[in-house]
């Protein structure tokens, strides 16, 4: 069974348009890279110019944000899914 990687609107153009992923892994690193292979190119939106995840993307293994379990190295178990949050900012003073 593989894992689940839900897809935020502003990246699925990368994907095909597609909300979720499915992909093989047994780490959250792992079943990014094989997210980021199979869509090439999400990898420059996901990941910074020294290989890690930029400080602006949040990454879940379901309700769990992985920096505060593991970060990439988070294991995946059967039925666990990823979730990729862009952080948001913006907005006016009123």
């Amino acid at each position: 069974m593989g894992t689940n990687i839900f897809i935020p609107t502003p990246l699925r153009s990368y994907t095909g348009n597609l909300s979720q992923v499915d992909v093989e892994g047994s780490t959250v690193e792992e079943a990014l890279q094989r997210l980021v292979t199979a869509h090439p190119g999400l990898r420059e939106h996901l990941y910074d110019d020294n290989g890690a995840i930029r400080s602006f993307i949040n990454i879940y293994r379901n309700d769990d944000d992985v920096r505060h379990l593991s970060g990439g190295s988070t294991e995946l178990g059967p039925g666990d899914a990823i979730s990729i949050i862009p952080a948001i900012a913006g907005g006016s003073a009123q």
